[in-house]
C-alpha cells in the first residue's frame, strides 16, 4: 500500500516539475528602454520591497578638485556616472568614438550640474587614441585622478559561428582597451606623484563563464584580473583598483546586440530575487563610492551589483522556487513514505 502511494505521489510531483516554465539564463546586461514599460509591469511582487533609490547618496562636493576620465561616457551606464560625478563637484571627461554624441552629452551635464564636462574622440583599441586623449585631459584640466573604463563590447554567438575577427573586436575592447587607458593613465600619475584610483566595469559572468558570450567572458575576466594585479603592484604609488559587476540594468540601446527581438526581458523578475531590473542611478551611486576617499580602504575587488540574480542562477536547487506549498506537503509525504518503506526491509 505505501509503495502504491509513493507511486503516485512521485508521477505527480515530477509531472508538476516537468511542467514549471523554465527560467531562461541568458547572460543579460542591459534592456531596451523600449522594453521598460512592459519590464515594470513585470516585476515580481517582491519588488516592492527593494525600491530603487535613485538621488544621489555621496555629501555635495565630494569631487570638487578631482578630474574624472571616463570612457564609454557618452550614453548608457558611462553617462549615468559622468552625470553623477560631475553633479557632485568633478571636472568629468568623456571619452568614445562619437564625437557628436559625446558632444551633445556633455552639453546636457554641464547644463544640468554646472559644472564643466569635456568630451573627446578616442578608441580605447588604439594607444595613440588613448594617449592622444589623455593629453587633451591633462591640457584641460589636469593629470585625472579618477578612470572609468567602461566601454565595451559584447554580441550573442555559439562560439563555433566566431570568426577570428569577432574573437578580436570584443577582447581588443574590453581587455587591451582597459589595458591601454589604464596603463597610460597610471604611467602619468606615477611620473606626477600622484594617486588616483581606477575603477572598470565587468559583468557577474566573469566568475562561472558564459555560453555565447565567450570573448566578453574572457575578456572582463582578464580585466578583474589586471584590477587584482595592480591592485597589489601600484598600490605603493598610492592607486586603487576595482571593478563592479552589474546585473541586467535598463540603458538605451544597448540590449539591442544580446536580445534584438526583446524576448527575454520579461522573465527577469524570476531570474532576480529582488524581481526587478537595476536603475542607472543605482549602479552610479556605487560606482562614485567606489571612486571617493570614503572607500580608501578597498582595492582589488569586484563588486557584484545584481539583485540576488548570480546566486540566485547558481544554486543547484532554486529551481524550487517554482514548487507551491501542496507540492512540498507531497514531498514531504513521499519523504515518510519512503522511510517507513526503508524501514520493513
Amino acid at each position: 500500500m505505501a509503495a502504491s502511494r509513493l507511486s503516485v505521489y512521485t508521477a505527480d510531483f515530477y509531472n508538476f516539475l516537468r511542467n514549471v516554465r523554465p527560467i531562461f539564463r541568458m547572460p543579460l546586461q542591459a534592456v531596451h528602454t523600449s522594453a521598460g514599460i512592459r519590464a515594470k509591469q513585470n516585476e515580481g511582487p517582491q519588488a516592492k520591497y527593494f525600491p530603487a533609490v535613485k538621488t544621489i547618496m555621496l555629501p555635495k562636493d565630494t569631487f570638487t578638485g578631482k578630474i574624472a576620465f571616463i570612457t564609454g561616457g557618452g550614453t548608457g551606464l558611462g553617462k549615468g556616472m559622468a552625470t553623477m560625478l560631475s553633479a557632485l563637484g568633478a571636472n568629468v571627461v568623456i571619452a568614445a568614438r562619437r564625437l557628436s554624441v559625446l558632444e551633445a552629452t556633455a552639453n546636457e551635464i554641464s547644463n544640468e550640474t554646472g559644472n564643466c564636462v569635456h568630451a573627446v574622440q578616442m578608441d580605447v583599441r588604439d594607444p595613440v587614441s588613448v594617449a592622444t586623449a589623455l593629453d587633451a585631459c591633462e591640457s584641460k584640466f589636469g593629470v585625472p585622478n579618477i578612470i572609468i573604463n567602461n566601454a565595451a563590447g559584447n554580441f550573442i554567438s555559439p562560439s563555433e559561428r566566431l570568426s577570428p575577427n569577432a574573437w578580436k573586436t570584443i577582447t581588443d575592447i574590453v581587455l587591451n582597451g582597459t589595458a591601454n587607458v589604464t596603463l597610460d593613465a597610471g604611467k602619468r600619475l606615477i611620473k606626477a606623484n600622484q594617486g588616483g584610483v581606477f575603477l572598470s566595469i565587468t559583468a557577474t559572468y566573469t566568475r562561472s563563464g558564459s555560453g555565447y558570450v565567450s570573448p566578453s567572458a574572457s575578456a572582463k575576466a582578464g580585466v578583474e584580473t589586471l584590477t587584482r594585479s595592480l591592485a597589489a603592484e601600484w598600490g605603493k604609488y598610492g592607486m586603487r583598483f576595482n571593478c563592479i559587476a552589474p546585473g541586467p540594468i535598463e540603458t538605451e540601446g544597448a540590449f539591442s546586440r544580446l536580445d534584438p527581438k526583446g524576448e527575454f526581458s520579461e522573465f527577469y523578475h524570476e531570474r532576480i530575487p529582488a524581481g526587478r531590473l537595476g536603475e542607472v542611478e543605482e549602479l552610479a551611486n556605487l560606482a562614485t563610492y567606489l571612486v571617493s576617499d570614503y572607500s580608501s580602504w578597498i582595492s582589488g575587488e569586484t563588486v557584484r551589483q545584481d539583485g540576488g540574480e548570480y546566486p540566485s542562477l547558481a544554486g543547484e536547487f532554486n529551481m524550487f522556487k517554482s514548487v507551491p506549498d501542496e507540492h512540498w506537503d507531497m514531498m514531504a509525504q513521499m519523504i515518510r513514505l519512503t522511510n517507513e518503506k526503508a524501514k520493513k526491509k
